[in-house]
């Protein structure tokens, strides 16, 4: 395991707190193994072709937790490529125990601030796609301040995305949707794709997780935004 998936990332206010999440067996011989297979390192030169071999449109997922819904979503879309960025190393483990199980080779890793990767290492115009699937709502007043969707962040994301490239955002916290919409509607780069201007029903590609699907069953709403880079 190389000193990048040991390294706490430098402190600064971000959209996250690492937390010491209880790490299993699996998941830590996953870390030791599997990573040199799947990691990427944030300080080297990131060329998507040389990692995965071929020219392919190519997803990044912001903080996908445990990863079974990018693996899932990688083994239903093989001609195209994926990256994930997360910091937790249970989930990072978690990931990388499905790739190897599913024998997936069209995904690769960064543990590193979302941020950071896309300012240091996603060139302009590389991205078929972002995701950002059920980010942390800061729902506390006073930590407002810390959600990953700004103004900031919404204009470096649509530079990093290809012309015709989306941008897909999902909350299940209204409060977070309504500042997400009014964000990503006021980037000028990027064009709402619901017929409304407001949301869009969850395309195909966005399998539901255990956690919303059990929130749903309780009557909580999901709001899915999905804009297009003009």
């Amino acid at each position: 395991m190389t000193d990048t998936l040991n390294a706490d990332p430098p402190r600064r206010i971000r959209s996250f707190v690492l937390r010491q999440g209880r790490i299993t067996a699996s998941q830590k011989n996953a870390l030791e193994n599997l990573w040199p297979r799947y990691g990427l390192d944030p300080a080297a030169a990131f060329d998507p072709a040389a990692v995965f071999g071929r020219r392919a449109p190519l997803t990044l997922e912001i903080g996908f937790g445990n990863g079974e819904s990018l693996a899932a979503m990688a083994q239903s879309l093989p001609a195209e490529d994926f990256i994930g960025a997360e910091v937790h190393p249970p989930g990072i483990g978690h990931l990388l125990i499905e790739l190897e199980r599913r024998g997936l080779d069209n995904v690769r890793v960064f543990r590193v601030d979302a941020v950071e990767l896309l300012e240091n290492c996603i060139p302009e115009g590389a991205l078929a796609r972002i995701l950002v699937f059920f980010p942390d709502p800061w729902h506390k007043q006073r930590h407002k301040k810390r959600r990953l969707v700004s103004p900031a962040f919404a204009r470096l994301a649509a530079s990093r995305l290809a012309p015709g490239g989306v941008f897909h955002a999902a909350t299940d916290w209204e409060d977070y949707a309504m500042q997400m919409l009014e964000v990503l509607n006021g980037c000028e780069t990027l064009v709402n794709q619901a017929p409304d201007g407001r949301f869009s029903e969850r395309p195909a590609y966005r399998t539901p997780t255990k956690f919303e699907q059990r929130g749903q069953r309780l009557g909580h709403g999901v709001w899915d935004l999905v804009y297009r880079r003009s």
